[in-house]
């Protein structure tokens, strides 16, 4: 993946899709890869918009960003999602960039970090976590509708479908990545410090009062059986 984009490019992308009153998801691709990448956008109780992984949109659709609210928090969930960070501050320069504690050293290569999870203030709809035995590394975004909590992860957790030829068979087999809900292997090796505490940690997002659905950077949502999915997803942790 390169490094970050220095100018405003859209890659192909879907349309935004309105998830509920507060919640806005859209699905975007990546340079040179299949790998489909997810933007969520949660609007907060003053009508400030928080941008979890961001990802350069066409001009109409940025319009419409723009008219829903400012955007006031740019999230960036970790070390290797830093693609449109830069673009986006620079867009945006009046928001505050987050990330989680543990990545800021590489998004700081990109663009100036404000705070990590923790600095978010406090929000009746919208709150962050970091997700135990990551090291910090990893974190989910929690949002409540009226519908029901949606929780917003990164790579800790991946739903992607089984793909076809030689890229397909090195995520399922290599990376361990499709087929989801599950934990994909690069996280365990290369993210997870301790297994004990990350599965602890999904399993009482699991357990949230009127889970609704869970979303993820790459690739699917799930909106049926949210608890569910999050169950199977610590099962592929053995």
């Amino acid at each position: 993946m390169p490094k970050a984009n220095e100018t405003w490019t859209v890659l192909p992308h879907l349309p935004i899709e309105e998830v509920a009153e507060n919640l806005w998801r859209v699905q975007g691709g990546l340079p040179n890869m299949p790998l489909k990448r997810v933007m969520t956008i949660a609007r907060k109780a003053d009508g400030g918009l928080v941008v979890h992984n961001a990802i350069a949109l066409d001009d109409e659709s940025m319009g419409r960003i723009d008219a829903w609210g400012p955007v006031q928090f740019l999230i960036v969930p970790n070390g290797y999602h830093r693609l449109d960070a830069k673009v986006f501050k620079a867009r945006y320069p009046n928001a505050r960039v987050l990330c989680p504690r543990g990545s800021t050293k590489k998004v700081a290569e990109v663009v100036a970090v404000d705070g990590a999870y923790e600095d978010f203030p406090a929000d009746p709809d919208i709150r962050f976590e970091t997700l135990d035995g990551t090291g910090a590394q990893e974190g989910v975004m929690v949002v409540r509708s009226l519908d029901g909590v949606t929780v917003v992860f990164n790579d800790a957790v991946f739903n992607m479908p089984h793909g076809r030829g030689f890229t397909g068979w090195i995520f399922k087999h290599v990376t361990q990545s499709t087929g989801g809900p599950r934990v994909s292997r690069l996280m365990r090796l290369f993210v997870m410090k301790d297994r004990a505490a990350f599965k602890e940690h999904l399993q009482r997002l699991a357990e949230l009062p009127a889970l609704r659905r869970v979303i993820v950077s790459h690739h699917r949502m799930v909106s049926d059986d949210a608890a569910g999915a999050l169950r199977t997803a610590v099962a592929t942790l053995g």
